[in-house]
Formats: C-alpha cells, sequence, structure tokens
C-alpha cells in the first residue's frame, strides 16, 4: 500500500455515482429479475469502470478503485454471491434511534433503508467466483488504461453481511460470523492475489450499535471484538499493509445523535489486521473526534484515512477547510500515516444518492486541491 511518503495521496471510500441505464439493470439484478442481455449488461459494467477509473484519475485521486458499478449496495451485493440464504426477511429488527427521536423527518429519509433480504437459511458458502473476477478483471483492465500505480477493491465484511442478512440457521451470533468469514476468504484472497488494495467494508463496527437495541456499551465492544476477530481470520492469509478496513455510522443525513462514541470502539477497531483505517472525520458529529489521536497511540505500521468530505451533503468543501482537516491528522500521527479521503461512498447503494453526481465529483476535486495544499504546508 502506498504512503504519503513525499505528497498527501487521496483516495475515497469506494462507491460512486452509476449511470441511470446501469442502476436500472442493478435493480432488476437486485429484484432476481433475469436480464433479457447478459453480455450487453456485463459489457456495460466494463465500460462503465473503464470510464470511473479514468475519471478519478482526471479528479486526481490517488488510489482509485472501480466505483463498485457491479454492485447494487456495498453489502447486500453479497446475496447473488454467497448460498445458504433463501427467503425474505427484515434486515434490522430494532427500530433506528433516530426514527424514533424524530419520525417526522426520518421517516422518508430511512424509508428507502428499509431492506427486506433473504436470511441465512443453511450453511453459508461462496459461489461467486465468477462475478468476483469479473470484477478483477474489469478493473485490471481500467487500471491499465488509466495509468494508475495502485487501486483497492471493496469486499463486505463477515459483519456488516451479518447486519443485513439475518441468521436464521446457525445456533449463534458468533457461530454465523465465522461461517460468513470462512465463506467471504475467498473473495478477499481474490482480490489480493489480483494485486489490489483489499477494503473491508465495517460499518457493522459503529453504525451496528443503532441496530442491536438497547445493548450497553459493555455489550456492544463485546460483539464487535468478535467482529474483528472474524475479520482477522478472513485475511490471515493477507498482509496487513495490503489491506484497509473502513468504519462507518451510517451514510445518511440525520441526526446520529446516538451514535457510538469513536473513543469507545477505537481499542478495538484497532485490533484489525488492516493497516490502514478509513472513517467518518468531516461530518458534524464526528469531525470532533480527530482529538481521540491526541490520546489513542496509533500502532505502528498504521495509517489513518481520515473523511474530509462529507458524502452526505451538497456543500463542496473549501480546498482549503479541506488542508486544515489533513494537516490536523498529519500533526498527530505523522504525515507519512494519513491519506485524505471520504466519510463514505458517494452511492452506498447504487439507487441512492444523498449527494448530486456531478457535485460529488467537484467534492473530489476539491479534494485533490486540498492535498495540494497540505503537502506545500507539510513538505
Amino acid at each position: 500500500m502506498h504512503r504519503s511518503t513525499d505528497r498527501i495521496l487521496t483516495t475515497h471510500t469506494g462507491s460512486l455515482p452509476r449511470s441511470a441505464s446501469l442502476t436500472s439493470l442493478l435493480r432488476l439484478i437486485d429484484n432476481g429479475e433475469p436480464l433479457a442481455d447478459q453480455a450487453g449488461f456485463a459489457a456495460q459494467v466494463r465500460e462503465e469502470v473503464v470510464a470511473i477509473v479514468a475519471r478519478q484519475i482526471a479528479a486526481g485521486i490517488s488510489v482509485p478503485n472501480d466505483g463498485e458499478m457491479s454492485k447494487i449496495g456495498y453489502s447486500t451485493y453479497v446475496k447473488e454471491r454467497l448460498g445458504g440464504f433463501g427467503g425474505e426477511d427484515v434486515a434490522f429488527e430494532h427500530p433506528h434511534p433516530d426514527l424514533v427521536d424524530f419520525p417526522e423527518y426520518m421517516v422518508p429519509v430511512m424509508s428507502g433503508l428499509t431492506f427486506r433480504m433473504p436470511a441465512c437459511i443453511d450453511e453459508v458458502s461462496y459461489r461467486g467466483l465468477a462475478d468476483a473476477q469479473a470484477d478483477i478483471d474489469n478493473l485490471t483492465v481500467a487500471v491499465e488504461a488509466a495509468g494508475a500505480t495502485e487501486a483497492f477493491m471493496t469486499a463486505a465484511s463477515p459483519g456488516v453481511i451479518a447486519v443485513f442478512l439475518a441468521n436464521r440457521h446457525y445456533a449463534s451470533h458468533e457461530e454465523y460470523l465465522f461461517a460468513l468469514a470462512d465463506a467471504m476468504k475467498v473473495e478477499y484472497d481474490l482480490i489480493h492475489h489480483a494485486g489490489f488494495v483489499l477494503q473491508v467494508d465495517c460499518p457493522d463496527l459503529a453504525m451496528a450499535r443503532h441496530t442491536w437495541g438497547d445493548a450497553s456499551i459493555d455489550a456492544f465492544r463485546e460483539r464487535i471484538r468478535h467482529h474483528v476477530e472474524a475479520i482477522n481470520h478472513a485475511t490471515r492469509d493477507i498482509p496487513p499493509e495490503q489491506m484497509r478496513l473502513h468504519l462507518c455510522w451510517g451514510n445518511y443525513n440525520g441526526p446520529h445523535r446516538h451514535d457510538v462514541a469513536l473513543a469507545e470502539i477505537i481499542d478495538i477497531v484497532l485490533r484489525a489486521r488492516p493497516a490502514a483505517i478509513s472513517f467518518e472525520a468531516a461530518n458534524p458529529r464526528h469531525e470532533h473526534e480527530w482529538k481521540v489521536f491526541e490520546e489513542v497511540a496509533v500502532p505502528e505500521g498504521k495509517l489513518l484515512i481520515p473523511g474530509v468530505l462529507d458524502s452526505t451533503t451538497n456543500y463542496v468543501e473549501h480546498p482549503e477547510l479541506v488542508a486544515q482537516r489533513i494537516v490536523r491528522y498529519a500533526k498527530l500521527v505523522g504525515r507519512e500515516n494519513v491519506i485524505a479521503g471520504t466519510d463514505c461512498g458517494f452511492a452506498t447503494f447504487a439507487d441512492m444518492m444523498h449527494v448530486d453526481p456531478a457535485i460529488a465529483w467537484a467534492k473530489l476535486e476539491a479534494m485533490t486541491e486540498g492535498a495540494a495544499l497540505a503537502t506545500n504546508e507539510l513538505w
């Protein structure tokens, strides 16, 4: 994994806006409907991956990805690749606290997030090798065409899959979690062996505080310890420096006043094997948490990818503000240990975007400008 050795590098969290035509096809797949032209769909995905990588490089992104063009959602895509699931179930069994506190505002915001997904009803297995390989092939072609020197590819963590796909088969949450870890190891290893940096998406380590009811902070911490153990188990054959982890409190425009504090979970997050930690650091609920790293030492070999862009607002951050956010972290953990990132994806689910697509690209360009300003200050 590249580090900011002579300049501040830039990246993002993963999902980028898909075209309307591709989104409509992804929705059909998600609904279990057959595609009239499977070959045409595959060709369109490849074309859009090539275009999206080229656009990232043109915008100044140092470490691009495929924009998750082939996926309806960063976590729910796995239902097309995992065996052992069936029927229809409610993904989130407890009411979201923001919805309880502010129903008039949150009902329209959260209505699109009421997922009905298949549940785990049998032994979990991985059967999506062809789909995963197609993603890898597409990104390989795109990276070569754009001349990128490094790229990353996202994959759902065992824990976030467990949040979206309920367990109706295994005797315990932990047993289910490690079955998912064993299955997803296939995809993780495939990405690594292709030469890409693996990003394991782990919103469960923070966001799931909302979905597990009234569990105490101690109970929540105990559960996410198991989630980190599952990540470490599934990635045991991949060098830490070839992985990054994304931490998230939920990529939606809401109050977030029940979010677990970073200080209450960071020690557990830092035990995960991936060398880089990507996390929300720009939105109004979590920007202040840079101060956590005044007290918490980042272990040797780890680096931070703080969000310097809010992924839920159509404000385009001023490059000076972006630079301030970068420099703040660089002075705490060392400039070589910071890569500028985004709070979350700009289209974590293909048909649900808070930020206008054109504005999303303007924000990424602002990040590039801010990284250049920070570089001038730090070198």
